[in-house]
């Protein structure tokens, strides 16, 4: 059954309209309330709340913690904290769920309602499709506890402090940070406060960019999706490193110190290559998805290593590693996931693993030097609807001739955003000119046919 509220990444939408307005946030925080306390063994289950720097997130948590409160559940406030560190925090500190208000890496004027389980993972499709019928119902389940203040209720502080804690203990052994400088650009998001004070406590020397958020510069032509201030500060300062982030720190991608970027992909094979030769990479397979480039699987062949594809999506890349048993996965946008350490794509995370490999094995650019990347353009085509391509006849023909064409030399991914109206084309090829050629048909088929 298809779902109408939940995407790929939770609610989105735009604050004070459907369903970001008040009434259905109310709503949400009583399915979620009243869930918990159904599911809890314990009266009144705590329920973590954490949001990014939007200016429309204090007003929304407020709202969903009123209807968790209403419900019977105790709503715990984390204030400004990244995606994974309440992902973090709701696994290994006892709470029943965590809520994250966030749109990730969309503008300022977006915002969104992530909701994660006792496991510090999202809920499961099913447990969605259960709080949706409760959320559009208006049929919720029956409290069996009232709310009451626990004995002690966590500062912010003490919450983050936890979560840098936690962190620190992922530092790959043998690392130093002490003769390192990195940049690190915090998109004025969540990690602005917290990257720049994880790295400092482990010795290096930060040079922090974009951490001053006002409610409304949050992804503002910076962080992972505008990298290019952060590569010139890079070679400008002589850094060893840049991290960009997105406003909810989730995801990251890097610099190299010559200026290069790199992405998901250079990271992952980076990654996998530390964790075979040490041992830890299970059953030397990385789990990516459908975007990552054959570059990629090449060079992880070449390294006795196998590339396993999931569907676009952090979720359904921890559910692919979970069914082969992998623990180390990711996609191109910079969601890695060292399940390992922990079960969600975690920006900071990430930082901590490459900034360790630079230090024990050298500069990112020698990391991935064989790393050739094959041209690949991706067109985002705005759309009125979201039908099966297979009911769009220009579109479905068009895509089969651009397969046939490029056969093994490339690869094309025509998908819906999970988050947004948009249909995206991916086109991969050894030559620019049938990437070019086959991102425009598709795009222009798409566009004729449910463009808006």
């Amino acid at each position: 059954m298809p779902k109408q509220l939940f995407g790929t990444d939770g609610i989105r939408g735009l604050p004070g309209q459907y369903p970001l307005d008040d009434a259905t946030l109310d709503q949400i925080g009583l399915a979620l309330g009243g869930y918990v306390v159904l599911h809890s063994r314990g009266p009144s289950p705590r329920v973590l709340i954490g949001r990014d720097t939007r200016e429309s997130g204090p007003h929304i948590a407020d709202r969903l913690a009123h209807g968790i409160a209403s419900a019977g559940a105790e709503p715990v406030s984390a204030g400004v904290l990244t995606t994974p560190g309440v992902a973090w925090l709701v696994n290994r500190e006892s709470f029943a769920a965590g809520v994250v208000v966030s749109a990730s890496h969309n503008p300022y004027h977006d915002n969104g309602v992530k909701l994660i389980s006792p496991s510090g993972m999202k809920f499961p499709d099913e447990v969605e499709v259960e709080l949706e019928k409760s959320i559009l119902s208006g049929k919720l389940p029956e409290s069996r506890a009232k709310l009451k203040d626990g004995d002690h209720r966590p500062s912010d502080l003490e919450l983050h402090e936890d979560y840098l804690a936690g962190l620190r203990q992922t530092v790959l052994p043998g690392a130093n940070f002490g003769d390192m400088k990195i940049v690190l650009d915090c998109a004025n998001g969540a990690a602005s406060a917290l990257a720049p004070k994880l790295f400092q406590s482990l010795g290096a020397t930060v040079i922090s960019m974009n951490s001053a958020p006002d409610g409304r510069n949050i992804n503002a032509d910076c962080g992972s999706l505008h990298p290019e201030a952060m590569l010139r500060r890079v070679t400008e300062t002589g850094a060893s490193l840049g991290a960009a982030f997105d406003g909810d720190a989730d995801r990251a991608i890097f610099a190299t110190a010559t200026g290069n970027l790199v992405n998901g992909d250079g990271v992952l094979l980076a990654a996998g290559r530390y964790l075979k030769a040490t041992g830890k990479l299970r059953g030397n397979v990385i789990v990516s998805t459908t975007m990552a480039n054959l570059g990629l699987e090449r060079v992880l062949e070449k390294s006795g290593l196998h590339l396993a594809r999931a569907a676009v999506g952090d979720r359904y890349v921890l559910e692919e590693m979970q069914r082969i048993g992998a623990n180390l996965g990711g996609e191109q946008s910079g969601h890695i996931i060292f399940l390992d350490d922990a079960p969600t794509g975690d920006g900071m995370l990430t930082a901590l693993k490459i900034a360790s490999l630079v230090s024990i094995a050298g500069p990112l650019d020698e990391l991935v030097a064989d790393l050739k990347l094959f041209p690949q353009r991706i067109v985002n085509v705005p759309v009125k609807s979201k039908p099966p391509l297979e009911m769009l006849p220009a579109v479905s023909s068009t895509l089969g001739d651009a397969e046939r064409a490029l056969g093994k030399t490339g690869r094309v991914v025509v998908r819906y955003s999970g988050t947004e109206p948009l249909a995206r084309v991916m086109v991969e090829a050894e030559s620019e000119r049938d990437v070019e050629r086959w991102t425009e048909s598709l795009a222009k088929a798409l566009q004729s046919a449910i463009g808006r």
